[in-house]
């Protein structure tokens, strides 16, 4: 026996014994129903368990609603709590989010996003360096709006929101002066992307601002096993370094536990380590991490706002944020 899955608002009418024009002025906001018939419409749609269809209205007035959220690395503690941010910004403004996962290079996420852009998706929000820069222009192609997060892209039309990560990366260097710290090293993945690339640069210039050198180590994916491994990297070499900026926690946190269990070096009376993006972990009492905190509520509001704005083609911008500072105990002086 079959099941149908929808009711239609004819059978609502039906029921109700009023037109299907007056179901749809019923359901359609601001629009002329006297109380009688609404509360007509209303009871027989409650009994038959009817709900608008959106999709459906939206795409007469050629929109669906629909925002693709084009994510790399969804696993990571940082990349989650984006989402999880975006999300709720994009439900609270009656969007409804599509998740198009990019960690694999074939052809899977072009057919992904093709997929996405066949139900009408009005706008994309790429979440990280990673997507190739071809799926910026078959999303701007396609009329959607764009949202483009800590990347490098230069096209005309999306809203580009970038940290300073230049600044922050001068502002540990400095910290790790002053802790006596005099042997710096940055550790990388080879992940490439701008905000990864920009921590990295500006650690190094900063360093140099002070008359010091960095020694730079890249291994693998952004994750704990690349902190590990570019830990040993690190402190096998003849001379050790004092002081490591980890491009991420989760780096991190894979070097703190090299550091302490492999090579029993002390954190921070030995070594001083500092990360970026103020996980969940970066406080615990295991790594009590010194670290950047990304402002994850105000990339979503920031995105989001921009999105849902009344203007047909709202002006390009682009917004650079600030990342906080957390002090904890993984530095002298923290």
């Amino acid at each position: 026996m079959s099941h149908k899955l929808f009711v239609s608002a004819q059978e609502v009418a039906e029921k109700a014994g009023v037109s299907r024009s007056a179901v749809s002025r019923t359901f359609t906001s601001g629009a002329s129903v006297s109380p009688k018939t609404r509360q007509k419409v209303l009871d027989a749609a409650e009994a038959l368990g009817y709900h608008v269809n959106h999709l459906a209205r939206g795409l007469m007035r050629n929109e669906s609603g629909i925002v693709c959220l084009i994510v790399s690395e969804i696993g990571t503690p940082y990349r989650s709590s984006l989402i999880r941010a975006l999300t709720q910004q994009l439900q609270n403004s009656g969007k409804v989010a599509m998740l198009i996962n990019t960690d694999r290079s074939d052809g899977s996420v072009d057919l992904a996003l093709r997929q996405a852009i066949r139900y009408r998706a009005d706008a994309s929000i790429i979440l990280s360096g990673l997507p190739d820069k071809s799926i910026t222009d078959l999303c701007l192609k396609n009329g959607q709006r764009l949202v483009l997060i800590n990347r490098d892209d230069d096209r005309e039309g999306p809203l580009r929101i970038n940290l300073d990560d230049a600044e922050a990366a001068a502002r540990i260097a400095t910290a790790f002066v002053r802790a006596g710290c005099k042997r710096l090293a940055f550790a990388n993945s080879q992940a490439g992307t701008p905000s990864l690339m920009a921590r990295e640069h500006g650690f190094v210039a900063a360093a140099a601002a002070l008359g010091m050198e960095v020694v730079v180590e890249r291994f693998g994916h952004t994750g704990y096993e690349a902190g590990r491994i570019v830990a040993q990297q690190l402190l096998t070499r003849k001379e050790r370094p004092d002081a490591v900026f980890c491009a991420t926690d989760l780096l991190a946190c894979g070097f703190m536990d090299a550091a302490r269990h492999q090579f029993s070096m002390s954190i921070p009376d030995q070594i001083c380590v500092a990360g970026f993006d103020d996980i969940e972990q970066a406080s615990w009492s295991s790594y009590q991490l010194t670290t950047f905190a990304q402002p994850v509520d105000t990339i979503a509001r920031e995105a989001v706002s921009w999105l849902v704005t009344d203007s047909a083609a709202p002006e390009s911008r682009s917004v650079r944020l600030d990342a906080d500072l957390v002090w904890r105990t993984s530095i002298r002086g923290g």
